[in-house]
C-alpha cells in the first residue's frame, strides 16, 4: 500500500473538495474539514493560506509526491521557456503514474503509482517501474498481457465517473495508450479547479 492511500480522503476534507471528483469522497457528505472542530474552521484565509492551499491541493492531486519532488518540477518548470504555471501542469501530466491515471487503466492516481511500481506497465515496450519516469509525445504506454485481467484493470475501465482527455488516446481493447501531446491547465479534466499561479506566488515567497 502507498504511504498515505489510506489517508487520501483527509485531503478532500481539509480543503472542502471533492480532489478528484470520486463518488465515495466525504466531503459529498460534508464540506468541512476532519477531526472534532472542523465544522469551526471558518475564518477568512490569508494570501499565503490561499497560496498555501493551492500548492498542497495541486501536490496532492498527485498522489504521494513528497515536498521535495514537487519542489523540483516547480524549479525546472521555471527553467523552460513560456508561462511556468502551464509548464508545471505539462510536467506533471508527463508523469508515468499520472498518464496510467489519466487512461483509465485504474481507478486513481494512488493505484497508478502502486500498479507501475509492480511493473504492469510498458513504455514503448520496455517494462518500466518507476512512476515519475517522464513520457514523451508518441510514447505508447500499454498494461502488460500478463496484467490485463487484474481487477482493478476490468473495475477501471468501466468506470462512468470521468472520461480520458484528448491529449491522450487510449485504446481499452488492447490496453494501449498514446501520449499524443503536453496538455496545459485547461486541457486537463482536473475535478475542482487548480491555481498554479497561486502555487507560483507561494513559492515566490518562500
Amino acid at each position: 500500500m502507498t504511504k498515505r492511500t489510506s489517508a487520501k480522503y483527509k485531503l478532500d476534507r481539509r480543503m472542502g473538495e471533492n480532489i478528484w471528483g470520486r463518488p465515495k469522497s466525504p466531503v459529498n457528505r460534508r464540506e468541512y474539514g476532519p477531526g472534532q472542530h472542523g465544522q469551526r474552521r471558518k475564518a477568512k484565509i490569508s494570501d499565503f493560506g490561499l497560496q498555501l492551499r493551492a500548492k498542497q491541493k495541486l501536490k496532492g492531486h498527485y498522489g504521494d509526491l513528497t515536498e521535495k519532488q514537487f519542489k523540483r518540477i516547480f524549479v525546472e518548470a521555471e527553467r523552460v521557456k513560456g508561462d511556468t504555471g502551464e509548464n508545471l501542469i505539462g510536467l506533471l501530466e508527463r508523469r508515468l503514474d499520472a498518464v496510467v491515471y489519466r487512461a483509465k487503466f485504474v481507478a486513481t492516481v494512488f493505484a497508478a503509482r502502486q500498479f507501475v511500481n509492480h511493473g504492469h506497465v510498458t513504455v514503448n515496450g520496455q517494462r518500466v517501474n518507476i512512476p515519475s519516469y517522464r513520457v514523451k509525445e508518441g510514447d505508447v504506454i500499454a498494461v502488460r498481457e500478463k496484467s490485463r485481467q487484474l481487477a482493478v484493470v476490468m473495475e477501471a475501465v468501466g468506470l462512468p465517473e470521468r472520461d480520458v482527455p484528448d491529449y491522450i488516446e487510449a485504446d481499452h481493447n488492447k490496453m494501449t495508450a498514446t501520449f499524443v501531446r503536453t496538455p496545459g491547465l485547461g486541457d486537463v479534466p482536473f475535478a475542482v479547479q487548480m491555481e498554479p499561479n497561486l502555487v507560483i506566488e507561494y513559492y515566490a515567497q518562500n
